[in-house]
């Protein structure tokens, strides 16, 4: 199992590189969706249509969520985790990702695409408005 960490400087308030993780409506916007999402703890979420799917773990607004994660594409034996922590850098957010226990032979693609169409997206969406 391989972990996955990438980090993210984003010309934006914390509070709106938030609710690009957790409000359907902004992942819809920078590409995840189509999406059901909370920030609340339990909460059995979707992205891209069940592709991805999972559960809040941990939630800390502002500050951290953690989910447990599974690919609806390669049907893992066991889920992977992921953990979102938001910090404020220079009046930007600085967002940092660990995706820990993904698969050997899913972390190329899966390291390229938080890049591709994830937290690049997202990131980009923000810094537009």
């Amino acid at each position: 199992m391989k972990t996955i960490r990438q980090t993210y400087l984003i010309n934006s308030p914390i509070s709106k590189v938030w609710k690009a993780l957790v409000d359907p409506k902004q992942i819809d916007a920078w590409g995840g969706g189509p999406s059901k999402m909370s920030d609340e703890v339990g909460f059995k979420f979707t992205l891209w249509g069940s592709q991805i799917f999972g559960k809040n773990l941990l939630v800390s607004k502002h500050k951290k969520l953690v989910q447990e994660w599974w690919s609806g594409k390669d049907r893992w034996d066991e889920p992977s985790t992921t953990t979102f922590s938001l910090s404020e850098e220079n009046g930007k957010t600085k967002l940092e990702l660990v995706h820990e226990n993904v698969p050997e032979k899913n972390a190329k693609d899966i390291n390229s695409g938080w890049k591709d169409f994830y937290l690049g997206p997202l990131k980009q969406l923000l810094e537009q408005k």
